[in-house]
């Protein structure tokens, strides 16, 4: 035998499922001679690429980790005393390891399905709770993406509940003293939809002008001062204007709440329980409120409910609020989550306590206080007001720079301004750290260094007395129960067992690409060079992530066909908000102001209407026709009526319905004949990467799901990333930040608050990239279109597929109607309940259209996976037919009745007219490898009427213990 010494394994070749033997079979069975006649017969020959993608050679695993580790340590990870709400944190080990690095969370999708996310939710609930404890308010969701859009959608969300008498108020008061970052998402999201923000002194607040509508405090504010509130926001509360305040979690534990001085919204992240700074995410954020705003709060609300036995389950609450219901009605556009930070996030807060949270933030201000006093003993001016964690210096402007240089050859960074110097704590900061900071002033000044140790000692908590913290919190057993590792571990796994996941089997939703998310991809998330780095680092220590930054952009562009990038919005909505104000940004700077008209099919995904008006916009909607496609008699006929006035048309490509229009590059030139830009939607750019691309079928921007492409996980509903790629003439729109340079020369205002987004999971599509290489990029996009048109062959003859191309075939995703099954009454939730029993996450639900399965299978499922999912739904099919024939009961059958779990089987009769082994083992396949829902079939509607959003209460968990002892 030979021996080759190249004969090293691709990427390519993990990444992807089918082997050469099983491509052959089945293309037999699609009826397409090679992949190449699949593709043509799918991709219209007139958008197809005409040479391949212009990408690095790929590189072999072990290759890329020790170059990207090469990349990585060109950042330099100093201590960060920056602060402006971004700490460093220890994130407990049995978090790290048992959460973020296991795939048995990242690889969850959002909890649609809540009977097979028990685990998640449960957690979600925990976070919640520890946010409306904490904050003193009714109500919490779970969660938001950042502080900055946080605060924003409370903006927005306090001027649609404006009082009668405020009807045509649109003034919102901001503090001076928000964090900088906030002030510039704040800007973005207001000027679009008319509100006017007007920046002061607590000290100027006019809370009787007739024009206010709503205030913003930061709690603790930039400058680090915290002060009593509850004055002003019963002022306000009379003349009928509402508060808001940005607040820091760990503070609350030991000051006194916002809830408890009459808020009516508090915001803030989450980072620092436990999650890494990231150089600025992911990050879980919060929005708390009074209940009286449970129907207009965005986001997700995890609420409890009753499942078909009586038993309490978890589940999305008031779900009415989803931005794919109310579309162009919707005051957001919000329809995702950070649900992978908020569980860790929530963990922390289990494996600490009440307790431990609390001598966490009494360390962090202790280190705080104990450091202030020793600059003042040095003759430093320490500003006098109540602080927290952040401590205010006076330090002439022309001493700065010596200052900085003494700092960072000491490992530290502080945060600058005029006269100014800011040191902020946090809780991986120790009494050495607090001493280094007490010498770098020493040496900066010229003095002796004071010695802090023996003064350590005498620290006492002196907050006024309205500012302390009087009331409890946490006090439910979840929070007080796993301090012990061993616990904790023991907690985190049971919760895991109830969710089903990519370690489980195929997740074939389409529109959301749930492809592997590869090991290799994941390792350096958790590299401190990566993770430990403050969003506002001097951009000389972050050489590496400038490089990342540099070819991530760069590779990007190429894919998309387009002149530049933005990494900055940190969600698909984020990006398609962003995309839009950098097309209106390019009307207004051509004179055209004007341009106001969003064309949109009815097909689109809901948050695309959404975020037109968010983005000032009014939506026009365009019809579709009988095969799926946009009506080009319609978008002709309304982009012509609105040609004077038209901005922009959304289209999804393919289509939403998993077709590719042969007429795409018409109905681009017919907006840019009436003086519009063409928005691409790229949640289905799976099926171009290497074929076609947004600029090749003549879009002019794109925003990017980079945790559906380009293999950024899931995470239970979160996190993800939303790019944007635009033409050349867009570039100079692209937005911008106000502490970090980055978008073009006339950049939009910020769309989130850190300058690149969730910077710190950018490796992993920068991994996949740089491994897969141009054509293993272009052959995964191949494997997903033979997998999904294997898979609609296999259907076929069972179930209807609703759209195809002209050629008869699918394109990375089809439609399989079930409509007809209601004349039996079985519905497609019916469908969606009972593959639980077979093992599966249905697929998308009655998305674009009612009653019907959208399946992507991805190309990472092999021919194995995609058979049982195949035989899985085939196997129901015939369930169906027994009803359909008379020999299984209208409305006690196995689908009524799904999804089946063990309690229903091993405890008590068996009273259903069907076998045991037919509700749990209905094909062989499932005998193997058995996943069981934990709760049977949730009833929501219950749970919508009787709103509960937090952990059990006490004496109900108390009562439940007795019963089951």
């Amino acid at each position: 035998m030979k021996i080759n010494l190249s004969n090293a394994v691709k990427f390519e070749n993990r990444h992807n499922g089918p082997t050469d033997a099983e491509i052959v079979e089945m293309l037999e069975k699609v009826g397409a001679s090679s992949i190449e006649e699949l593709i043509d017969e799918t991709v219209p020959k007139s958008i197809q690429l005409e040479k391949p993608l212009n990408l690095p050679s790929a590189q072999l695993e072990t290759d890329f980790l020790v170059e990207f580790k090469k990349l990585a340590s060109k950042n330099k990870v100093l201590k960060s005393f920056i602060g402006l709400g971004y700490y460093d944190t220890f994130v407990p080990n049995v978090i790290l390891r048992n959460v973020l690095e296991n795939p048995g969370w990242y690889t969850a999708y959002t909890p649609y399905q809540a009977e097979i996310a028990q685990g998640r939710l449960e957690a979600l609930i925990n976070f919640q709770t520890v946010v409306m404890e904490l904050t003193g308010m009714e109500l919490a969701n779970a969660s938001l993406l950042d502080e900055g859009t946080a605060a924003a959608e409370a903006m927005g969300m306090l001027f649609a509940v404006k009082a009668r008498e405020k009807k045509t108020a649109t003034k919102f008061f901001v503090d001076e003293n928000v964090f900088p970052q906030t002030k510039a998402v704040l800007e973005t999201r207001a000027e679009p939809i008319g509100i006017e923000i007007v920046y002061g002194s607590v000290e100027e607040l006019d809370v009787t002008d007739p024009e206010l509508f709503g205030v913003l405090f930061q709690y603790p504010d930039s400058d680090g001062v915290v002060r009593d509130y509850s004055a002003i926001v019963a002022a306000a509360k009379e003349n009928k204007v509402h508060t808001a305040f940005a607040a820091d979690l760990l503070a609350l534990t030991i000051l006194t709440p916002p809830g408890e001085m009459g808020a009516d919204v508090v915001v803030g992240t989450a980072q620092r329980f436990g999650v890494p700074m990231g150089y600025g995410g992911p990050h879980s954020a919060f929005f708390a409120t009074k209940e009286e705003f449970k129907r207009q709060i965005p986001g997700r609300i995890i609420g409890v409910s009753l499942d078909r036995a009586g038993n309490k389950a978890y589940r999305m609450a008031l779900q009415t609020r989803e931005q794919h219901i109310k579309r162009e009605k919707a005051t957001s556009n919000i329809c995702t989550a950070q649900v992978l930070l908020a569980v860790m996030s929530s963990f922390y807060a289990v494996y600490h306590g009440p307790k431990g949270l609390q001598n966490i933030a009494l360390r962090t201000h202790g280190l705080a206080k104990l450091t202030a006093n020793g600059l003042k003993e040095l003759g430093f001016e320490v500003c006098e007001k109540e602080f927290f964690d952040t401590i205010k210096v006076t330090l002439s402007s022309h001493d700065q720079a010596h200052f900085s240089a003494i700092a960072v050859g000491a490992g530290m960074n502080f945060r600058y301004a005029k006269d100014v110097v800011y040191i902020a704590f946090d809780e991986t900061k120790s009494l050495k750290d607090a001493q280094e900071v007490i010498n770098v002033f020493a040496s900066a000044a010229g003095k002796d260094p004071v010695s802090l140790k023996e003064k350590s000692d005498s620290l006492e908590v002196e907050f006024s007395e309205s500012l302390t913290r009087k009331s409890e919190y946490l006090t439910h057993p979840v929070f007080n129960s796993y301090h012990s590792e061993h616990e904790m571990l023991r907690y985190i796994k049971r919760l895991e067992n109830k969710d089903l996941s990519l370690v489980h089997s195929m997740i074939s939703l389409g529109s959301c690409t749930m492809k592997l998310n590869a090991t290799a991809e994941m390792i350096p998330v958790t590299w401190p060079e990566f993770g430990q780095m403050h969003p506002f680092t001097p951009m000389a220590q972050t050489a590496g992530y400038q490089e990342l930054f540099a070819n991530l952009e760069r590779w990007l562009s190429e894919i998309t066909g387009f002149a530049g990038t933005s990494l900055q919005p940190n969600s698909g909505a984020q990006g398609e908000f962003a995309g839009l104000m950098v097309i209106r940004a390019y009307h207004q700077n051509r004179g055209e102001a004007h341009r106001n008209i969003a064309l949109i099919p009815t097909s689109a995904h809901g948050t695309n209407p959404a975020s037109a008006v968010m983005a000032g916009m009014k939506v026009v909607l365009v019809k579709c026709d009988e095969k799926g496609n946009i009506d080009l008699g319609d978008l002709k006929a309304k982009a012509e009526a609105h040609s004077n006035d038209l901005a922009c048309l959304m289209v999804t490509y393919p289509s939403t319905h998993g077709v590719f229009e042969e007429a795409i590059r018409e109905i681009c030139a017919t907006i840019h004949d009436n003086g519009g830009q063409v928005y691409m939607d790229g949640a289905n750019m799976n099926a171009q990467v290497g074929l076609t691309s947004p600029g090749n079928i003549g879009a002019d921007v794109c925003h990017l799901n980079l945790h559906k492409t380009f293999c950024i996980p899931h995470g239970g509903g979160g996190p993800g990333m939303g790019p944007i790629c635009v033409a050349s003439h867009l570039v100079p729109f692209l937005p911008g930040n106000p502490l970090v340079k980055t978008g073009g020369k006339d950049a939009v205002s910020s769309i989130s608050a850190a300058p690149y987004g969730s910077a710190s999971i950018l490796p992993i599509s920068y991994a996949y990239i740089a491994m897969m290489g141009g054509d293993g990029l272009t052959n995964a996009t191949k494997m997903a279109i033979l997998n999904a048109n294997y898979i609609k062959e296999r259907l076929s003859g069972h179930y209807p597929i609703l759209y195809t191309g002209t050629k008869g075939r699918a394109a990375h995703e089809m439609i399989v109607d079930c409509r007809a099954f209601k004349e039996v009454g079985v519905e497609v939730e019916d469908i969606a309940k009972r593959l639980m029993d077979y093992g599966f996450h249905a697929p998308t639900v009655s998305f674009p259209v009612a009653g019907t399965l959208m399946i992507e299978p991805t190309e990472s499922e092999t021919k194995a996976e995609l058979d049982r999912f195949c035989d899985a739904l085939i196997s129901i099919r015939a369930e169906i037919k027994e009803i359909e024939e008379g020999k299984a009961d209208r409305v006690n059958n196995v689908l009524k009745n799904a999804p089946h779990t063990a309690n229903m089987v091993l405890v008590g009769e068996w009273d259903l007219p069907y076998t045991r082994e037919k509700a749990v083992f209905p094909i062989d396949y499932v005998k193997e490898n058995k996943f069981w829902p934990t709760v049977r079939r949730i009833d929501s509607a219950y749970g919508d009427r009787n709103l509960v959003c937090s952990c059990i209460p006490v004496e109900e968990y108390a009562s439940e213990e007795s019963e089951l002892a």
